[in-house]
């Protein structure tokens, strides 16, 4: 399942997805992780077609080493919540506007409204760039080195919009 740039023995986040379609926007948190030097594995795994290989993945991901799980799905969007329900991992839901979505409210919320005892972080419809970096975040809270590359990122966006802003006002 391990499709990451990095080293296979240091994978701290899994990006799955219910479909390969998902893929457009699910890239944007293998990128950013990828940025920030973060290992990663992404892999198709649907909850609604694949539910054994849901169940698998979920049940193996902390003993596999993996920290967080990114899970991006449109339309009914189960499968950020039943990864949740299986481990004691942070699970990070993206909802995803696929092509059977009703304006990806339906994914947002299938995602948000979770039951309590089974919390899925959920970000802004197709916003797995920020998925990739709470991922990051979590996993910064106990690596000082991923911290600081986290509070560089920062920086390089408030230096970009002062820029910005700069070239507006002259």
């Amino acid at each position: 399942m391990s499709n990451s740039k990095s080293s296979a023995k240091n994978i701290q986040v899994g990006i799955i997805m219910g479909s390969k379609s998902d893929l457009n926007v699910m890239q944007d948190a293998a990128d950013i992780l990828k940025d920030l030097g973060v290992d990663f594995e992404i892999t198709v795994v649907s909850a609604h077609r694949t539910p054994e290989r849901m169940f698998e993945y979920a049940k193996s991901a902390a003993g596999r080493g993996l920290k967080v799980i990114i899970a991006g799905a449109g339309g009914a969007a189960h499968l950020p919540g039943m990864v949740a329900s299986i481990t004691q991992i942070p699970v990070i839901g993206v909802p995803v506007k696929s092509s059977n979505s009703i304006d990806g409210w339906d994914s947002v919320l299938s995602i948000l409204q979770m039951p309590n005892g089974i919390p899925v972080a959920t970000v802004a419809l197709n916003a797995a760039k920020n998925a990739g970096i709470l991922a990051a975040q979590i996993l910064g809270t106990a690596d000082q080195s991923l911290s600081q590359r986290l509070l560089d990122y920062k920086e390089e966006l408030k230096n970009k919009v002062l820029e910005s802003a700069r070239e507006m006002e002259d």
